[in-house]
Parts: C-alpha cells; sequence; structure tokens
C-alpha cells in the first residue's frame, strides 16, 4: 500500500513545515534524473506518482516507438489521397460541423484555428506537476502510433518536459468528452501561438509568459501542426488521468494518516483490542480490511491503556467518570472503522489500475490502424465514463470516512461517550481552572461539523448529471471533470476534519496521560504506559503543535495543523496559483 505521506518518522516544529519543504526542493535540485523511455506500453503508477512527487526525470522516446509513429504518418498520409476518404479533424470539420470538408491549404490554418477556437478554459489552474503528468501521458497514448501524429511532435512536448516549461492550464471547460480547453491552452504554448505568447507558464517552478519560458529554456520559439495533429493533442483524457493520479495519490496519503489518528483515538478512549482481532476481519473474506485493522493493531501493540486494569485505573475516580463498569463493546464508529477504511483502500488500489489502463491506451478519436495498409476508425475512446464513475465512487468513499472521523472527534467531546475525558478536552482540572472557566476545542470540533456539509453535497456524483450540447452531436457527456473537481474539493475539506481530529486525539491522549486528583497528585495513568507505536505519532503531533491547557487563540494552531496534513499528504503541494490565462509579468 502507497504511503506517500507517512507519519512515524522525523519531524519539525510547526516553524519547520515551510522549511521541510524547501529542504526537499533542495535535495530534489542536486537529485539524479531518472532516464524515462516512452513506447506507449510502459507507463506504471510508481513513475506516475514520481512525476507527481517533482522527482527530476529526463524523458526520451524509444526508438521503436519513433520508428513507427513516422511509419505509421506515411500511411495516415498516404490513405488521405484517397479523395472518398473523409476524415474527421483532418480533412473534415469537428463537433456539429463535422460534414464541412477542408481543402489542402485549409487543413494546416485548421489546425492553428482548433487551439485557438477550443482554449477557452475558465478556474483555478491544474498544479504544475499535474500538469507535467498530463503532458508526459498525452505524448505516451501518442506515442502508441495510432493517432496519426509525427514523432516529432510527441518529441517537442517532452523537450518541454525535459526543458522544465509547463503551460498553465486552466480546471473548467472540459465535460468528459475530451481535454478539449485544457490540452487547447497547452497546444497555443507547445506551438508558439503568437496570440499565447503572454500565457502564463511555468519556467521550473517560476510564472513568467510562454515567449519568456521558451527562450529562457533555448527551444524554438514556434513548432507549427500538420494535418490532423490538433486533435490527437485535445480530443483525450490525459488532463483528467492526471488529476485523477493525483487525487488517488491525495486520498492513499490521507488514509494513511487516518489509520494512525484512528489508534491515537483508541488510546485516547482506551476501546477494547476487540474489535482489531484478526480472526474477526479474516473472516469477512476482505484483504484490505484485515490490512487495516492489521496496521491499526500493530500500532496499539503493547497498550496498557486498552486494558480492563487500563480502564478502572482512569474511570474510577469523580474527576474522570465516577466509576468503573465493563464496557462490553465500542460504539459502531469504533468498531467499524477498519471496514469503512479498507473499503475506501480498495477503492484507491483499483484506482490505480484504471489509471494505468488509462496511461497506455489510445484515448483519441480518430484511431489510424495500419497493417498491410492504414485505414481511419471514428469512435469514442475518449469518453471518460470509467474514470468519471470511479472518482464519484472514491469521493463518495473518502467521504464517508471523513464523516467517521467527525463522529470519532464528537465521541471524544463528551465525557460520558468519551469515558470521562474533561468536557470539551478542557486540558486543566484544577478546583479554581476548569471546563467552564475554560472552553476547550468546543469550536475547533465545530470547524469540522462545518466542513461535513459542504462535504456531503460535493459527494452527489456528477456522472449522473449528462446533458447534450453541440446540436446534439454530444449527446452524453460523463461530467468526469466535474467529478474529479469535486474530489480535489472534497479532499481539501477531509484535511481540514483530519487537522481537527489531529488537535483532539492528541488533547484525548494528553488528558488520560496527565490527569490526577483535582487537589493534586499522580496521574491516574501512571506505571501504565501506552502503546510504543501510538507514543511515536503523539509525539510527532506534539512536535507540530503543543498541548491545550488554559484556553488561547487556537486558529493558528488549527491552520497549522491543516497545513501540516496537506504538505505530509498532498505530492503536488505548493504547485497551485491563480485563475488567469494571462502573465502579468
Amino acid at each position: 500500500m502507497l504511503a506517500v505521506g507517512a507519519l512515524v518518522g522525523p519531524a519539525g516544529p510547526p516553524a519547520a513545515v515551510g522549511q521541510a519543504a524547501s529542504a526537499r526542493l533542495a535535495d530534489r535540485a542536486v537529485a539524479a534524473e531518472r532516464a524515462v523511455v516512452l513506447d506507449g506500453n510502459s507507463l506504471e503508477p510508481e513513475l506516475i506518482r514520481a512525476v507527481l512527487r517533482g522527482e527530476p526525470m529526463r524523458v526520451e522516446l524509444s526508438p521503436q516507438a519513433k520508428g513507427n509513429l513516422d511509419s505509421v504518418r506515411k500511411g495516415a498520409e498516404e490513405y488521405l489521397k484517397n479523395k472518398s476518404h473523409r476524415v474527421y479533424g483532418w480533412n473534415q470539420a469537428l463537433g456539429p460541423l463535422k460534414g464541412e470538408p477542408l481543402t489542402p491549404e485549409q487543413q494546416l490554418k485548421f489546425q492553428v484555428n482548433v487551439l485557438r477556437s477550443h482554449a477557452s478554459g475558465v478556474g483555478a489552474d491544474v498544479p504544475e506537476r499535474v500538469t507535467r503528468l498530463a503532458l508526459l501521458l498525452r505524448a505516451n497514448t501518442m506515442a502508441r502510433g495510432h493517432m496519426g501524429v509525427r514523432s516529432g511532435f510527441v518529441q517537442r512536448t517532452l523537450d518541454f518536459l525535459n526543458a522544465g516549461v509547463t503551460p498553465v492550464l486552466p480546471q473548467i471547460g472540459p465535460l468528459g468528452t475530451g481535454d478539449l480547453q485544457p490540452m487547447a491552452q497547452a497546444g497555443l504554448v507547445l506551438t508558439g501561438d503568437e496570440q499565447a505568447k503572454d500565457a502564463r507558464t511555468w519556467f521550473r517552478g517560476q510564472t513568467t509568459t510562454a515567449a519568456r519560458a521558451v527562450e529562457s529554456a533555448k527551444l524554438p520559439a514556434a513548432f507549427a501542426l500538420e494535418q490532423g495533429e490538433a486533435l490527437p493533442l485535445i480530443s483525450g483524457n490525459s488532463v483528467l488521468t492526471a488529476r485523477y493520479a493525483h487525487a488517488v495519490a491525495r486520498s492513499a496519503a490521507l488514509l494513511d494518516q487516518t489509520e494512525q489518528a484512528f489508534a491515537l483515538f483508541m488510546e485516547a478512549i482506551r476501546a477494547e483490542q476487540g474489535s482489531l482481532d484478526s480472526r474477526t476481519h479474516e473472516e469477512r473474506k476482505f484483504p484490505e480490511q484485515a490490512e487495516v485493522a492489521d496496521r491499526v493493531r500493530t500500532l496499539t501493540s503493547g497498550s496498557q491503556w486498552m486494558t480492563e486494569p487500563g480502564r478502572k485505573a482512569f474511570e474510577d475516580h469523580p474527576e474522570t467518570l465516577g466509576g468503573y463498569s465493563p464496557r462490553v463493546q465500542d460504539a459502531v464508529s469504533v468498531r467499524a472503522a477498519p471496514q469503512i477504511i479498507g473499503t475506501a483502500r480498495r477503492t484507491v488500489d483499483e484506482a490505480w489500475r484504471i489509471v494505468a489502463d488509462e496511461a497506455n491506451a489510445s484515448t483519441s478519436n480518430p484511431l489510424i490502424f495500419c497493417k498491410d495498409s492504414c485505414e481511419f476508425v471514428m469512435g469514442g475512446n475518449w469518453d471518460a465514463a470509467r474514470i468519471g464513475h470511479a472518482v464519484d465512487t472514491l469521493n463518495a468513499q473518502m467521504t464517508d470516512v471523513a464523516l467517521l472521523l467527525h463522529a470519532l472527534g464528537e465521541r471524544l467531546m463528551s465525557k460520558e461517550w468519551s469515558y470521562g475525558l474533561t468536557p470539551s478536552l478542557v486540558g486543566v482540572w484544577g478546583k479554581n481552572d476548569k471546563a467552564g472557566l475554560n472552553s476547550g476545542m468546543v469550536q475547533v470540533q465545530t470547524v469540522s461539523a462545518a466542513v461535513v456539509p459542504e462535504m456531503q453535497v460535493h459527494a452527489a456524483p456528477a456522472g449522473v448529471l449528462s446533458r447534450p450540447v453541440k446540436f446534439g452531436q454530444e449527446d452524453h457527456n460523463t461530467m468526469a471533470v466535474a467529478s474529479v473537481r469535486h474530489l480535489h474539493e472534497n479532499l481539501d475539506g477531509f484535511e481540514k476534519i483530519l487537522g481537527v481530529t489531529w488537535l483532539m486525539t492528541a488533547q484525548g491522549v494528553d488528558i488520560v496521560g496527565n490527569i490526577g486528583p483535582e487537589e493534586g497528585g499522580d496521574a491516574f495513568m501512571k506505571g501504565l504506559p501506552m502503546a510504543k507505536g501510538t507514543e511515536a505519532v503523539q509525539q510527532r503531533i506534539r512536535q507540530v503543535v503543543p498541548m491545550l491547557k488554559e484556553d488561547r487563540w487556537m486558529a493558528p494552531e488549527l491552520d497549522t495543523m491543516i497545513t501540516w496534513v496537506h504538505t505530509e499528504t498532498d505530492p503536488a503541494t505548493g504547485t497551485g496559483g491563480a485563475s488567469g490565462r494571462r502573465s502579468t509579468g
């Protein structure tokens, strides 16, 4: 299981969050470049994740793929010498104007017009590393040799990647029927279109104009497309697949942290360990569920808090629960957490298989097939229904895990539901300094409650909201781009809820470990240690934020916690930007 943002490990204090990010950038600057050879068939999830992490690499087109591309291109040109052969996007126009023929003279101008007219996207920027992944995916799909492009066009794309030139792309525009708007924007920059010379473009992580970026990279200023080459760039789902892969990587890392936060929660409420019994999980025949339980069981192994003596030592005092009785079993949110998290884990695993399939497939229209001779076939391989519905499923399941975290947090707030923690997790319990005078984390937990309904709204599947466009020529649309945008919005919300969860669970653990008689004396849990695994997690959190004692300003600490979660779990951290397409400098 991928662990992009593994929690247990070295960490720094809050001020070090930015310093750690800078150090990672410096490390990447001196790291050796990975050599990557594209052949259209071998792009694996591990490499996709490396691109998202910003690992340095140099990408080349395999000699076999180059030879095949050039051979297929000649076959395409030979096929079109027959005047009766009409091919969409080559010698015929697009969309509802597909019936309009194009003369040989018009066909070159048509490539320019297609990019200009289709580059109409709006909204926030696609993150830089995600855009780089999209360009790599598109180059790989073109390298398969079924789109009829020249090898030089693929090489132009790789030259941009290798030089660190990355067009700034918009998120909003496509309906899941191709990457029309964002990849047309990329095409304007790739071709050096005069109208797009001021288009915002990244050059090695900094934004500038397209013209300046290309000049700084010492690349040829322009690259003219030939007949039929605009459509293979924009008619596909490489941007969507890249954004999907980014969301899957984020989800996997957030689930890593969720498991560790849940283990810490179990210590805070001194939970029954029976719900983690391997026999129960093996009997479900659900490997991902059993793996979650195993990891949580490993983290909590050796805990003296999660035992009958530990529960009795803590709960049998007026300062806590006021009396001990066997718990029998914990609430559903505690007992079913491995099942809920495991369901999302399985979807993440399935998602990587979908990403790998899409990365090595011909997702365009039309396609050309050559054996003894070549033939163009019009079809619908750009359609993103498979990705869109998978995105909607992952969104629903990550939202469900966020609801689980919120339910766990709600339990920590109540003295009864938490089995003796201070009301609202107030960090003091002396006679003259306690709950009432201090409000603890009551409003921190409310932040989580405020995020939940927003996530529930965005978890509604966009994939069932198809509507016809373009005079009915495109009468079914998957809306997969809306789906993936909603998923990322919900992962942002998940980060907030997880940040709240970390603050509250760590506070609960500190209360269990420190609370003692109101008049003073040893802590009730003295001599009863928590598990070494969860203790390491607790120490990591305390390097980010301190324990809450008397009430203090909580917003900065919650912001710090959420920022830390984001930095640890989003491989494309720090690459967003404004929504405008034109450079201001």
